[in-house]
């Protein structure tokens, strides 16, 4: 456990910047940010870089733009026209542009999009200044800056989609992916020297990739890196359903599935409705204490300013792009004991943990 509950800069300062930009994890750490936090998929030539999706921009059935599932321009360049395809990612399908299908280079040449601009109109003013980062990139960020008052800031990456990288995805040459994303991400920390421990933790939606990070890569490479067991609100892990595994994310947050979850992983990132939900009085559920009686830590996720993202009681107005109380819904969760918070908004979360510390 940490000595304060730690905020974690949702794919940077999100909330003020397009999110997974050198620009947004800057101002992230510049806000006093714990951790920032990339998801990170792959390139044609296997390198790691930060986007929430491997899909770089999305089309709606009728083929306009999907404008929240859209987070570069590639979709207004036409050298890259040809690229449009469509993938069955986690067993949807998306028509879009992907990762996987542009080397480096082709990448760099791309720009960030404000992914919801319906709900965050300012950001859009820094559309088209932002390059794709590098996972390396974002760390040499990570190791040149310090927070306001003097401290190093950790970073928390994602591995999205690893069994579709492994051995799901095609590229569009029909080839198999097989990219091994935990593998590439401890190979860039050690090539990279970021290996300290309360700098880093690795998270996943699959089950597997952090059970083999756990028993195979990190010991191999020397390295006792924590793992986090991310958690949805519903559905199963991917690679539980295509081994035919029955089990859902539900059953990994009962006191048996926490058991299950403590022997590879050190923590849980949970949705938020699965600590509180409900109209106001909220009462958190039994999961932080489940977890916490197994050793795990318990990392909420997400806390957003916008009207749109609140309960209703917290909300300012009807308005779903203005800001409510989200210092309210964070003091909330803080109080039912939970170890960290995603946040888009690293300095409002900073002021909420400060203020429940003293």
């Amino acid at each position: 456990m940490n000595s304060r509950p730690i905020v974690i800069a949702h794919r940077g300062a999100s909330g003020y910047r397009p999110e997974h930009t050198l620009a947004s994890y800057r101002l992230a750490i510049e806000q006093g940010a714990d951790f920032i936090e990339p998801d990170l998929v792959a390139t044609a030539d296997g390198v790691l870089i930060a986007r929430h999706e491997n899909a770089l921009a999305v089309l709606q059935a009728d083929g306009s733009l999907n404008t929240t599932n859209t987070s570069t321009d590639v979709h207004a360049r036409p050298e890259f026209a040809a690229r449009l395809t469509t993938k069955h990612i986690d067993g949807q399908p998306v028509r879009g542009w992907f990762s996987e299908d542009f080397t480096l280079e082709e990448i760099k040449r791309l720009r960030a999009v404000e992914r919801i601009p319906a709900l965050r109109q300012a950001n859009t003013a820094h559309d088209g200044r932002e390059a794709i980062p590098t996972f390396d990139e974002i760390i040499a960020l990570a190791q040149s800056m310090t927070t306001p008052d003097g401290r190093a800031v950790g970073i928390y990456p994602e591995t999205k989609h690893p069994s579709y990288f492994l051995h799901e995805g095609r590229r569009l040459d029909g080839g198999v992916i097989g990219c091994d994303l935990g593998e590439l991400l401890v190979a860039r920390l050690q090539a990279t020297g970021f290996t300290a421990p309360s700098r880093v933790f690795i998270q996943s939606f699959e089950v597997s990739n952090l059970q083999d990070l756990a028993a195979r890569v990190l010991p191999r490479a020397g390295l006792c890196v924590p793992l986090i067991q991310l958690i949805d609100a519903d559905g199963a892990p991917r690679d539980f359903v295509l081994a035919g595994d029955r089990r859902g994310y539900a059953d990994l947050v009962t006191d048996s599935g926490c058991a299950f979850v403590a022997a590879y992983a050190q923590g849980l990132g949970v949705p938020k409705k699965l600590v509180l939900d409900g109209p106001p009085p909220r009462a958190p559920s039994p999961l932080v204490a489940s977890a916490h009686a197994h050793g795990l830590d318990v990392h909420v996720w997400t806390f957003r300013a916008e009207n749109h993202f609140l309960p209703v009681d917290l909300r300012s107005s009807a308005a779903a792009a203005a800001h409510g109380d989200l210092a309210a819904e964070a003091a909330e969760f803080l109080a039912a004991g939970i170890d960290g918070l995603f946040i888009d908004f690293p300095d409002l979360g900073l002021e909420a943990v400060l203020r429940r510390s003293r």
